[in-house]
């Protein structure tokens, strides 16, 4: 199956969900988003496991095909809950590393 085809049909699947942005909006849902998802709850999932993360960053550029880290990092568009994350982990390493309730 094409790119094209697979975009073609990842459309028809959007709109039949009544998955849409405002028509202002400079793109609709795309196929290509679900990288970009899946990018940024891998990066969330790793701060909850408490792995190093930024010693993960290549392993996910090689699964997305990148050539370096920084291709990928242009993937990790800031959530609320991947900042909520981030912060948890730098309270943690500011604190010197003593343990926070967190849920």
């Amino acid at each position: 199956m094409s790119r094209q085809q697979l975009e073609k049909v990842f459309r028809r699947l959007r709109q039949h969900a009544g998955i849409v942005r405002p028509a202002t909006d400079r793109w609709q849902p795309r196929l290509h988003d679900l990288r970009h998802t899946m990018a940024v709850h891998r990066v969330i999932a790793w701060y909850r496991e408490g792995v190093d993360v930024q010693a993960r960053l290549p392993l996910l550029a090689t699964y997305l095909g990148h050539v370096n880290v920084s291709g990928t990092q242009s993937y990790l568009s800031m959530t609320p809950e991947l900042l909520a994350e981030a912060s948890w982990r730098f309270e943690r390493y500011a604190s010197g590393g003593k343990e926070h309730a967190h849920g």
